[in-house]
């Protein structure tokens, strides 16, 4: 095994090249079919120059990597990331993986066949590894850059089975390539970790998003998660309380918490920022917000430097290293390279 791999949307770099990570954000925000309405712009030089701005000002608060965490059809734009990233100098790390249900078109939920049903486990894992190892898909054209881990997601209502059917082919494709799955659970995440494990996936391979909800803070599912030795991902940094999750006064208590009980090397912060939103209202934090912001607070609260180098770098680079040789991108048509032209 190539030890310390991960797959930025450039190709693979040395995890130790990452920096400072933020590991759950969104570049580009699309509700699907958003696309299509006339009064939606779509222009992506607009796209391109705001995504530039922020992408800059991140890095000058010293951010080095940021981690789409969109998946698959809402919005991701790889060449567009390849460009952002030679000329900002933020790795960036793409996505593969569907979820959730509602934001899923009928082909792979409804496949036309007998009886009718959804995309069959072993197309949807063949479609993920592929997006790891051989470079995401565009549309009607070939491949370009890779994913570098599997995102998805469960209605917060409770995950439904075609939910339950997409994180097993994302398991599925965790073990062929060595990725990391990042989850966003819908309201149990105990028993949605518990889908991943029983195809075979260790804890140690998988993200938990969503665990500074008001309600998982409520459970103790942080503390939970971490001792299963799965990531936990507070990752909704400047969100509040009105809003559904925890204030930063107490995730930056709830993050304490954990490296005093000895599972400081299982959590990770993140503000899930989106760049750019088509369809939908942006949100109130920017990329810089981490860095400008919760990590002050956090300082303030009592968080040492080897704490701080410990959530920002040392996490992130460990879970995003592929657990796998085969995982490591190789490109189909040596020599291309697909890059969008500003």
């Amino acid at each position: 095994m190539t030890e310390n791999i991960v797959n930025t949307v450039l190709g693979p770099v040395k995890a130790e090249e990452l920096g400072v990570v933020l590991p759950h954000e969104k570049l580009i925000s699309k509700i699907p079919g958003a696309e299509f309405a006339p009064e939606i712009d779509m222009d992506e030089s607009k796209q391109y120059n705001a995504l530039s701005d922020a992408l800059r000002e991140y890095r000058r608060r010293g951010g080095k990597t940021i981690v789409d965490n969109s998946g698959m059809f809402r919005g991701r734009n790889v060449t567009l990331y390849r460009t952002l990233s030679q000329e900002t100098g933020v790795h960036i790390v793409g996505s593969t993986g569907l979820g959730p249900a509602s934001m899923v078109g009928s082909y792979f939920t409804t496949q036309q066949t007998e009886p009718p049903g959804p995309m069959p486990l072993d197309r949807l894992t063949d479609m993920f590894a592929k997006e790891i190892s051989e470079g995401t898909v565009i549309p009607r054209r070939e491949r370009t850059g890779p994913a570098g881990l599997i995102a998805t997601e469960a209605n917060k209502d409770g995950i439904t089975d075609f939910e339950a059917h997409l994180y097993r082919g994302s398991a599925l494709a965790a073990l062929e390539t060595g990725a990391a799955i990042t989850f966003q659970y819908g309201r149990l995440p105990e028993q949605e970790l518990e889908i991943l494990v029983k195809e075979g996936v260790d804890p140690s391979q998988m993200i938990v998003g969503g665990l500074d909800r008001l309600e998982s803070e409520a459970r103790g599912d942080a503390l939970k998660i971490a001792r299963r030795g799965a990531m936990v991902a507070f990752d909704h940094a400047g969100w509040t309380p009105s809003e559904g999750y925890v204030s930063d006064d107490r995730r930056t208590n709830m993050i304490l918490e954990l490296f005093a009980e000895g599972l400081g090397d299982k959590v990770l912060i993140s503000s899930n920022a989106v760049g750019y939103a088509i369809g939908h209202s942006p949100t109130h934090t920017g990329f810089e917000y981490v860095l400008s912001t919760f990590v002050p607070k956090l300082r303030q609260a009592g968080a040492t430097d080897e704490q701080v180098k410990q959530l920002l770098e040392v996490n992130p680079q460990r879970i995003l290293t592929l657990a796998s040789d085969k995982g490591i991108y190789e490109p189909q048509v040596k020599g291309v390279d697909i890059t969008w032209v500003k």
